[in-house]
């Protein structure tokens, strides 16, 4: 049997292919494996986040791939159809981190009701939310359309909740207004509906390009929102915690040289832009650095204690994912050439805020 892998060049992003990869016969897998069929996933400008860190955050040796190239990782679906584990049956539905690919096989360990995860000595090294694979079969919550916005926006939503949680529990750096760039992002707007609708909010204001500019006012969720070439425009007359999703240099540079000491905070999220420099320039201000998630989740793990975390963040998802089908509209691609168009239109900016993309390789 063989596995079609979507693989991209690591130096190069545009350059893109499919490729056949021999999987070993189900009867001949070693103790433990699992084969699983990859039906489903979801694709953002998060996974191409995860190419442009590909090298600096392991990403790349997830899966592997032939020299120079790698394998995008996604948050998706898979379907068992060959277990060499005693507790895990063949046609259980997984939740979690694949690649882009039809099959991939794991090494099952710390199997329990809930879920398991993959012990292959290549993907470790990497926090462990990684190599967590959640056990969804009869789940509600992960079927149908439920469980595509899960794809679409769990893994995402869950940034948005550990840095929500972080900015409050620094009480905002004495910030009074959060600055979101690239506010139409899913991780941005998952923020803002977090900050906007606690018990304590701030004031939230979105920054984004004039085309995106209505559909960030039409997610109900900032305050305020205001596109780039107007950033200027906004008054210095009160502290700000800037959150940047977009990852532009010399976007952030322009909103730290305008507010100046005023900005109490600025937290690198993401690379939405793909535009930034690696040697930037000091900037007035609190000092540019980046949020790290898994570090945030481990120092909560253990001051909250065992499901602590994920009983917080199950009740903000609750509050937030029946606010979805009225901001998204969900698009189906399957096959070679959906995968690929929606890869190219996603890495060159060409996917409409509104729209989130649920793939698979599986014709």
């Amino acid at each position: 049997m063989n596995s079609t892998d979507f693989i991209v060049a690591r130096q190069n992003l545009q350059e893109c292919r499919c490729i056949e990869t021999r999987l070993p016969d189900a009867d001949k897998l070693p103790d433990a494996a699992l084969l699983i069929r990859v039906d489903r996933f979801a694709f953002t400008a998060n996974n191409i986040t995860y190419a442009t860190l590909g090298e600096q955050l392991k990403y790349w040796q997830l899966f592997p791939a032939p020299a120079g190239f790698g394998i995008i990782p996604v948050w998706g679906f898979g379907e068992v159809t060959a277990s060499r584990h005693p507790a895990v049956n063949e046609g259980e539905r997984l939740f979690g981190y694949f690649p882009m690919a039809t099959h991939l096989v794991i090494e099952a360990a710390d199997v329990s009701t809930r879920g398991l995860r993959d012990a292959a000595a290549h993907r470790q090294g990497v926090a462990p939310v990684y190599n967590a694979y959640a056990r969804v079969s009869g789940n509600r919550n992960f079927e149908g359309r439920d469980g595509d916005y899960q794809a679409l926006l769990r893994p995402l939503f869950m940034l948005s909740f550990l840095v929500d949680d972080f900015l409050r529990e620094n009480e905002f750096f004495g910030a009074k207004r959060v600055l979101l760039s690239s506010a139409s992002s899913k991780t941005a707007f998952g923020l803002a509906h977090l900050l906007s609708t606690s018990s304590r909010p701030v004031h939230v204001i979105g920054l984004t390009s004039a085309p995106n500019a209505d559909f960030v006012r039409s997610l109900g969720c900032y305050h305020e929102v205001v596109t780039y070439d107007r950033i200027e425009s906004l008054p210095v007359d009160s502290p700000v915690a800037f959150v940047d999703m977009a990852g532009n240099s010399a976007l952030r540079a322009r909103l730290h040289r305008h507010f100046g000491d005023a900005v109490k905070y600025s937290g690198q999220i993401g690379l939405t832009h793909r535009s930034f420099a690696p040697d930037e320039p000091k900037l007035p201000g609190a000092k540019p650095a980046w949020f790290f998630a898994p570090d945030q989740i481990r120092k909560r793990a253990g001051e909250w204690g065992p499901g602590g975390v994920e009983q917080r963040y199950g009740a903000a998802w609750s509050d937030f994912a029946p606010t979805l089908p009225k901001r998204l509209t969900l698009v189906e691609g399957r096959g070679r050439r959906s995968v690929s168009q929606v890869y190219s239109d996603t890495l060159n900016g060409h996917i409409p805020p509104a729209q989130g993309h649920i793939l698979s390789l599986v014709d």
